[in-house]
């Protein structure tokens, strides 16, 4: 399974590099997910969360 939070399934960004010339390349955007244990539905188990769902408190972290 991607990388992806299971909060607020922010996940990877594609687009393109454009320079001067307007040559183009491929480049991604990934987001600051971390592997946390997490309380989900009554048990406690490892999922990907990024680092904002984390800091706003809508997670709630396992002791």
């Amino acid at each position: 399974m991607a990388k992806k939070c299971v909060v607020c399934d922010k996940q990877v960004v594609t687009g393109n590099n454009v320079s001067h010339a307007n040559n183009k390349t491929r480049t991604t955007n990934k987001p600051n997910l971390q592997n946390v244990k997490i309380v989900l539905k009554g048990k406690v188990t490892r999922e990907w969360v990024c680092t904002r769902c984390l800091r706003s408190g809508k997670v709630k972290k396992a002791a």
